[in-house]
C-alpha cells in the first residue's frame, strides 16, 4: 500500500476528490495548513493601501490518501490533471489495521 499525500497551495480539494472517486478511492483526509515553500504569499495591503504587507507564511491544503500500489499511477495522473499547483509526496505503508472490523492490509482499506 501507498500514501500518496499532495501539498496545494490553491483550494482544489473537491477538483482532486471528485476524480479520486471516479477511480474508486474509497477515502481521503484533507487539511488546512499554513506554510511556505519556494514563492512568496500574496501581498496583502493594510491601512487603506498605503502599506503593503507580505506574509511569512500562507495556507496550504495536505490531502492523504492510502492506495493500493496497482493504483499508485492512476491516482497520481488524477491528481496531476485536477491540481494546477503544488506538490505530490508517496511514502511506503507497512501495515494498516481497522480497529473496528479487525481487517488488515488492502482489507482495511
Amino acid at each position: 500500500m501507498i500514501r500518496i499525500e499532495v501539498v496545494l497551495p490553491k483550494n482544489e480539494v473537491m477538483v482532486v476528490s471528485e476524480g479520486l472517486k471516479q477511480i474508486n478511492v474509497g477515502g481521503l483526509t484533507v487539511s488546512k495548513k499554513r506554510g511556505r515553500g519556494k514563492n512568496p504569499g500574496p501581498e496583502i495591503h493594510a491601512s487603506k493601501g498605503t502599506e503593503v504587507f507580505i506574509p511569512q507564511f500562507s495556507d496550504k491544503y495536505v490531502l492523504e490518501i492510502i492506495v493500493p500500489e496497482n493504483m499508485e499511477e492512476k491516482a497520481i495522473e488524477i491528481i496531476k490533471n485536477n491540481a494546477t499547483i503544488g506538490k505530490i509526496f508517496v511514502h511506503p505503508v507497512l501495515r494498516t489495521y481497522d480497529i473496528k472490523t479487525g481487517a488488515e492490509g488492502e482489507k482495511a482499506i
